[in-house]
C-alpha cells in the first residue's frame, strides 16, 4: 500500500490480486503477470483497474493508472452506508450491510480491500455465488454505486 498524489486527490492503492499468466510457445514457456488494484481516498471516490505486463511492478503501474481513470464517488454515512444493498457481477453477489459504530469491517479479501479504500469503518458482508476477487470487486462497486441518501430519494 502505496499513497499517491495526485492533482485531484491523494489515493491509496491496494493491490488484491496478482496472476502469473503463462503462454506456451515453440521455445518454451512465456510468463506475464495480471495485477487488480483498487484506489481510494478513504473519503468517498474508488475506482478499479486491471493490468498485465512482463514484471509485477509494470503490471501493478498499468492496474493503478487505469484505477485512477475509471474513479467514481459514492455515498456514505457516517463511516458506514446509508442502507443494505446487494450488488451483483456475473455469478458474484455481495451483501452489504449498515452496522453499528465499532464492528469494524466484516468482509473478506478483495471485498475489503474495495471498502477499506472507500473510507467505510463500519459493515457486514457475505459473497455469495463466486469469490472470484475480479468479479467480487466488481460486485461490490455496483453495490456501493446503488447507495442513496434519504435525502436523493
Amino acid at each position: 500500500m502505496e499513497k499517491v498524489t495526485t492533482a485531484a486527490a491523494e489515493f491509496e492503492e491496494r493491490v488484491v490480486a496478482i496472476n502469473r499468466v503463462t503462454k506456451v510457445v515453440k521455445g518454451g514457456r512465456r510468463f506475464s503477470f495480471a495485477a487488480l488494484v483498487v484506489v481510494g481516498n478513504g473519503a468517498g471516490d474508488i475506482g478499479f483497474g486491471s493490468g498485465k505486463a512482463g514484471e509485477v511492478p509494470e503490471a501493478i503501474g498499468k492496474a493503478s493508472r487505469a484505477a485512477k481513470k475509471n474513479s467514481k464517488a459514492i455515498t456514505l454515512k457516517e463511516g458506514t452506508i446509508p442502507h443494505e444493498v446487494i450488488g451483483k457481477f456475473g455469478a458474484a453477489k455481495v451483501i452489504m450491510r449498515p452496522a453499528a459504530p465499532g464492528t469494524g469491517v466484516i468482509a473478506g479479501g478483495a471485498v475489503r480491500a474495495v471498502l477499506e479504500s472507500v473510507g467505510v469503518k463500519d459493515i457486514l458482508t457475505k459473497c455469495v455465488g463466486t469469490r472470484n476477487p475480479h468479479n467480487a470487486v466488481r460486485a461490490t462497486i455496483d453495490g456501493l454505486k446503488q447507495l442513496k441518501q434519504m435525502k436523493q430519494i
